[in-house]
Formats: structure tokens, C-alpha cells, sequence
């Protein structure tokens, strides 16, 4: 939805439910959301409202993401490391050896 904003411009919930594969109202349920945490701003625009990304803030969010996914990615590391000694260690003792 981000995406097709992003590209489009501008879109509302009746235009992006076109092309998505999902009915209008959760389009639009959804843009209520993102709309709530500031990603997208509405504007009136006859019967329906327009939405459009804000930049900024959907740059924040992604550096944000960024940061805990790299977090998250040295910890899985440790993990691994972690794992591999241990199976190393037990790999050593084993009898069969």
C-alpha cells in the first residue's frame, strides 16, 4: 500500500483497493491506521479522502526497523556461534571418535 502510494503520488482507499487484492473497507481500515501513526496524511477530496506518505516519517520508521533488525542480527550471530561451539565440543567427546 506504501509502495503503491509512494509511486502513485497520492491515492485513495477506493483507487487502491482496485489494486490490491483485498476489499476497499480493509484498505481503508488500514490507511486509518498508518494514517493514526502519522505515515500517511488524509486530505479531503470529495466524497473520499486522498492519502499521501510522509516522507520523513516513513524514513524515520525504516531506520528504526533498521537499526532493531541489525540488533537482532547480531544477537542471532551469537547464537550461531554459540550453537557451533557446542556442537563442536560435543562432536569432540563424542565416543565414536
Amino acid at each position: 500500500m506504501l509502495d503503491l502510494l509512494l509511486a502513485d503520488g497520492s491515492g485513495t482507499a477506493t483507487s487502491l483497493s482496485e489494486r490490491l487484492p483485498v476489499t476497499r473497507q480493509a484498505v481503508a481500515k488500514h490507511l486509518a491506521v498508518l494514517d493514526r501513526v502519522g505515515l500517511v496524511h488524509a486530505t479531503a477530496a470529495g466524497r473520499e479522502k486522498q492519502f499521501r506518505v510522509d516522507q520523513v516519517r516513513l524514513a524515520r520508521a525504516v531506520a528504526q526497523l533498521a537499526e532493531v533488525g541489525a540488533a537482532w542480527d547480531a544477537r542471532l550471530q551469537r547464537i550461531k556461534r554459540i550453537a557451533e561451539t557446542i556442537s563442536r565440543t560435543q562432536e569432540s567427546r563424542s565416543p565414536d571418535r
